[in-house]
């Protein structure tokens, strides 16, 4: 086998285990312990590929569009707090803003827990490295976004909730567009912490496993 061609095949199949064996198990009945221990290596798998290549760099892109970014971020943002307000408030009107009503110090530290230890390994994983590591597979750039928004969405397969496989299908759908448009980590970031953080903050937190929202 030419190098190349086994370079296509061990990532189509390191693709097949992060992407769809991995996410897939943790959906299984099975010890928790070695649940977090099977994602850490496959983390620490993904930073090492990373930091091995000479296209990624983990800084702040210095030439990035904020204003771009902000306005269609500020849209998206707009139209997303809407939704979620009406939908909170007729699904569950004492949900409404619960977490920080009732908790606001365990509100404050989820926020900021939420945005550096889940939200940025996250994009680091379903955004840099996907997109930098299989786009010699894809030329058509709508197939490459909605292939990851089928995979990030798979990756909350745990929560055995539809709500959250469709919010997670539509948030990576925009979370790929953003990162194709802007090539930068910090940016997909800080969309994905914004999104979520409020999801969390209007009283959709439950669903989404975070603490807090019982009672």
């Amino acid at each position: 086998m030419h190098k190349s061609e086994f370079s296509k095949f061990f990532k189509a199949l390191e693709f097949i285990v992060l992407y769809v064996l991995i996410p897939v198990s943790l959906f299984l009945q099975y010890n928790i312990y070695l649940k977090v221990v099977l994602v850490l290596i496959a983390f620490v798998y993904i930073i090492i590929i990373l930091k091995k290549s000479k296209s990624v760099r983990f800084r702040m892109k210095k030439n990035l569009d904020w204003k771009s970014f902000c306005l269609r971020v500020s849209c998206t943002f707009l139209l997303l707090s809407i939704t979620s307000f009406l939908y909170v408030w007729f699904q569950d009107k004492e949900a409404l803003f619960y977490v920080p009503r009732t908790y606001p110090g365990l509100f404050v530290l989820i926020l900021v827990v939420y945005t550096f230890l889940s939200v940025w390994p996250q994009e680091i994983v379903y955004r840099t490295f996907f997109f930098e590591r299989y786009k010699v597979f894809f030329k058509n750039k709508l197939l490459f976004v909605c292939l990851n928004a089928i995979v990030f969405s798979l990756a909350h397969l745990f929560f055995r909730n539809t709500l959250v496989l469709i919010l997670t299908f539509i948030g990576g759908l925009l979370f790929g567009y953003t990162y194709l448009k802007y090539r930068s980590t910090t940016a997909v970031s800080i969309e994905h912490a914004l999104y979520g953080n409020w999801l969390f903050t209007v009283g959709m937190g439950e669903m989404l496993a975070f603490p807090g929202m019982e009672g």
